[in-house]
């Protein structure tokens, strides 16, 4: 079975990495031949930045795409209209059996639009569905309603997603609770970030103080920035800046920008709110520092040790639950309401007060946090298992969708061979396509218990 997955934007990357290894695992235990799964890795290049792009595919092991689109920055319908141009094609050429969209970005949107209008039609897969804001001015917004309306399937990351879809009549037969992809790869790729020098590379180490003392990481809190909303009128960001001011009189603020936010910076002649600096032994501990983006380990690591996270990004609100760092969210609403039930994150809105408020409520912060259900590193496997479910099998195949569920999903084969006896109970059933149905449909059973 032929596999479309579109990336398009760095946070897509994380979010198939684990997808890509899960398929490598399902074609190693399901029998060769039309039982094995063909990924075909496309790259819209909505967000393409050569040396960010080339850091993260290395830092997540991922493959070079199969087909790069090269669309590049333009408004929203301009870099929209180019991706579904240059994908009709790879869509023509391919004849895939199943398209992956992840996320929200305008090339989720693009592709699937294209995909549903195609003849023969693919299946359109939907990873991270269900997210709402409930904020119609967030392109985001339209492009995760528009995505779920036209998705087959539906993989959805936490319980505010059922709960919407079923709202607007989505059939349940389409959605499946699976997980979170993006906990899967910081999951994964833990030990490798624990062994990252970011912060010696940053000077965040005191130096030696003799005696036999180690040298003790200094506090400081991560900010990132990039919404437009956030950063492309002079007024609200400033007003965010100020906001901040109480945090960097007394914690260093390690600022990773992009390139378009440094640029908005540098337009508003904000520059006198911040340090330029990569590295300075005598940095003092205080202000905000704004350094260039770096990769995933290197950022992940920064998040881990932070003592507070700061940021307008969804997929950093999920993540600091994962690692137990407090987070304040510069926007008035989350899609993502799952962070804000164990109070690891809050709403800091984009006012300076309601920014001040909430960072001293975040240092405050004492108790642990509980990891959302099915948050558990084995999302990808799950959104496989059940893609392979709609996969035609030859007879001599029979029980390599039961082998595979089983090894993946972490459930004995007899706990399949149980959900599965209403299928099995005469013994006509033992035809190759009822054996396969039953397989297929104890999978989705499997994976809706769990």
């Amino acid at each position: 079975m032929k596999i479309i997955i579109v990336v398009g934007a760095r946070p897509n990357f994380m979010k198939v990495g684990p997808i890509l290894r899960a398929i490598t695992a399902y074609n190693s235990v399901a029998a060769q031949g039309s039982c094995v799964l063909q990924p075909i890795l496309v790259h819209t290049g909505q967000h393409y930045d050569a040396v960010m792009s080339d850091a993260f595919f290395t830092d997540l092991g991922l493959p070079k795409p199969d087909i790069f689109l090269g669309v590049g920055s333009g408004s929203h319908a301009v870099q929209t209209g180019e991706i579904m141009r240059r994908f009709e094609q790879v869509l023509v050429e391919s004849s895939p059996d199943v398209m992956v969209v992840v996320g929200d970005v305008n090339s989720t949107l693009a592709c699937a639009l294209v995909a549903a209008k195609m003849n023969p039609r693919p299946m359109i897969a939907h990873v991270e569905a269900g997210l709402r804001s409930f904020d119609r001015d967030m392109p985001e917004e339209s492009n995760r309603v528009v995505t779920d309306h036209l998705a087959d399937l539906l993989f959805v990351t936490e319980p505010s997603g059922l709960t919407n879809l079923s709202r607007e009549g989505i059939p349940a037969e389409r959605v499946f609770f699976v997980g979170n992809t993006m906990i899967d790869t910081l999951l994964t790729f833990a030990k490798k970030v624990d062994a990252s020098e970011v912060l010696s590379g940053l000077g965040l180490y005191d130096p030696y103080q003799g005696n036999g003392h180690r040298p003790t990481l200094r506090p400081y809190a991560l900010l990132t920035l990039h919404r437009p909303a956030n950063v492309d009128e002079r007024g609200a960001l400033l007003e965010i800046i100020e906001g901040l001011q109480e945090l960097a009189s007394s914690c260093e603020i390690i600022f990773p920008a992009h390139p378009r936010t440094q640029s908005r910076i540098h337009a508003h002649g904000l520059e006198a709110y911040f340090r330029f600096e990569a590295h300075h032994d005598s940095a003092p501990a205080s202000g905000i520092r704004l350094i260039d983006p770096k990769g995933y380990l290197d950022f992940v690591c920064l998040m881990k040790n932070a003592r507070l996270i700061v940021t307008d990004s969804g997929g950093i609100q999920e993540e600091s639950i994962c690692l137990g760092v407090p987070c304040v969210t510069l926007r008035e609403n989350t899609e993502r309401p799952v962070t804000l039930a164990e109070g690891i994150n809050v709403l800091g809105g984009v006012r300076r007060d309601g920014i001040r408020r909430a960072v001293r409520q975040q240092l405050a912060r004492k108790q642990s946090t509980q990891m959302p259900e099915m948050w558990d590193g084995k999302a990808a496997g799950r959104i496989v298992e059940v893609l392979a479910s709609f996969m035609p099998f030859p007879h001599n195949h029979a029980s390599a969708l039961e082998q595979s569920a089983a090894a993946v999903l972490g459930t004995d084969m007899s706990t399949l061979q149980e959900t599965t006896a209403d299928r099995q109970s005469t013994a006509s059933v033992g035809s190759t396509v009822d054996r396969m149905v039953g397989a297929a449909e104890a999978v989705i059973r499997v994976l809706r218990l769990r």
